[in-house]
């Protein structure tokens, strides 16, 4: 049963993926009736947090049955009481999977109160504390060591270091504060440690801040899907055209056993700071990350240019993988959206850009991966159907592993081409409330299933280039 209202959208927003959801050929395929109720029912399922919690292990530096024996000490430290189980996927073996507890009834709300924004909110719903920087208000007395109940402001209607907010705000939990409310609106600007410490938050999830960093990355299950399916080689040359914050950068090096060359590009530079820190801490050198814009990374001047450094060559690549920017519709928990029609599908002439790029510089032979986190036909399957008319070169190939359900109708794809795609759509399964002591009870197979299905919205391609680009594609 859901505890929180729908993902708050624009309404233009809410009309386009609606008309997506609800496409002739969807509608056609089972009723505009229940094409409405699923459609629905996604809107609920992105307000609230997925069923399990996913972490990979670094396999470069450690087995997954040692670092499975020292998460669950960590997991008694931060449940003593409870017995959180901790399984192993078995189609992802490097993959942990935690389920998340919740939602928690009978939690008593406190007079004291902290706001915090929409964005904080869904961190709190996935195992964090409420850090200094996301705390928007404080009741007038509040004192540290008080007992704190944390809302979010949804709407983001509640102004700075206010006193009380009789807006629209949602129950996350309770926590201790670690500072008073003096403290915290001091106007010292760097002030930037945990202000709320969960105590009782509404959905029990691990907190992984300083937990294992050596050896285990947080990633949600579609996003550990993808290195999978590009299935890199020890020896190979690769390339993540947008891979900042590294999560899938790291993925494909450890895949690789840290041995051949794993090219990282993003724009952002404080980013590609963090994707270096990252591939440090869990002691892959194989990684090189550059900031540089992906959409210049093929070198049009044979002479100019840095040796290994972009842009590139043309057919330099023997995987490539294209994690490309997206309207991010997929991800969970998403309360509220404040995005406009136009920001929404602004991303797919990006897409396109980069898909180019990615083409030409890929070997004869090798493999693209495409993915999203957003559950948009414009930017999934209608890309899929682009790409196979705009490059005679590529050939769409079946994934494994499969865990995702069949591409979604609706972009003029072949039914055998929508089951070699994966879409993670979270409105396929009811909404779980779900506690240590059921699982315990519950099958095996179905504590995965269940995990496979209840996460964020995902989707994936890949694509063989079955012969080299004899010249210059447009994109347009």
């Amino acid at each position: 049963m859901p505890i929180f209202p729908k993902i708050s959208l624009r309404p233009e927003v809410e009309n386009y993926l609606r008309e997506s959801f609800m496409n002739k050929e969807v509608v056609s395929a089972s009723s505009k009736q229940e094409a409405e109720r699923k459609f629905e029912t996604l809107l609920i399922h992105l307000s609230h947090p997925p069923s399990f919690t996913t972490v990979r292990v670094n396999t470069h530096l450690a087995s997954v049955e040692y670092v499975r024996g020292l998460l669950l000490e960590e997991l008694q430290k931060q449940f003593s009481g409870f017995s959180i189980p901790v399984l192993q996927h078995p189609a992802l073996p490097d993959i942990l999977l935690i389920p998340v507890t919740g939602p928690r009834k009978n939690i008593e709300q406190q007079q004291c109160e902290v706001i915090v924004g929409a964005q904080c909110g869904n961190a709190v719903l996935r195992g964090a504390h409420v850090y200094v920087p996301g705390i928007v208000s404080a009741s007038k007395f509040m004192k540290a060591g008080d007992v704190i109940s944390v809302y979010s402001d949804i709407e983001g209607k509640c102004k700075k270091g206010a006193k009380e907010f009789d807006g629209t705000k949602v129950f996350l939990g309770n926590g201790i504060s670690e500072l008073s409310r003096k403290d915290i609106f001091n106007g010292i600007r760097d002030l930037k440690g945990i202000g709320i410490r969960m105590t009782e938050p509404i959905y029990l999830s691990p907190s992984f801040d300083n937990v294992l960093p050596s050896y285990l990355f947080l990633q949600n299950l579609p996003s550990a899907v993808v290195a999978h399916v590009l299935n890199p080689q020890p020896g190979e040359k690769i390339l993540d055209l947008c891979a900042a914050p590294g999560g899938k950068t790291t993925h494909i090096a450890a895949l690789m056993r840290d041995q051949g060359e794993v090219i990282a590009l993003d724009k952002i530079l404080n980013k590609v700071e963090k994707l270096k820190q990252n591939a440090s801490l869990l002691g892959l050198r194989s990684i090189r990350a550059f900031c540089f814009d992906a959409t210049k990374a093929l070198k049009l001047d044979m002479a100019d240019g840095t040796e290994g450094a972009p842009p590139f060559l043309p057919e330099s690549f023997d995987r490539i993988l294209l994690d490309a920017p997206c309207s991010g519709m997929g991800q969970r928990p998403n309360m509220a959206c404040t995005w406009t029609l136009k920001e929404v599908t602004s991303y797919q002439p990006l897409q396109r850009k980069l898909f180019n790029v990615a083409v030409q510089l890929l070997k004869p032979g090798g493999v693209l991966v495409y993915s999203t986190c957003t559950l948009t036909l414009a930017e999934n399957e209608e890309q899929v159907a682009w790409a196979l008319t705009t490059f005679p070169c590529l050939q769409l190939q079946p994934q494994e592993p499969q865990i995702g359900g069949e591409g979604m109708v609706g972009a003029g794809l072949s039914p055998e081409q929508l089951r070699q795609l994966q879409r993670f759509d979270p409105s396929v399964v009811p909404l779980q409330s779900v506690d240590p002591d059921c699982l315990q009870d519950a099958k095996r197979e179905d504590v995965i299933w269940l995990a496979n299905r209840d996460c964020i919205g995902f989707f994936i391609a890949k694509f063989l280039k079955c012969k080299s680009t004899e010249e210059k594609v447009s994109w347009n």
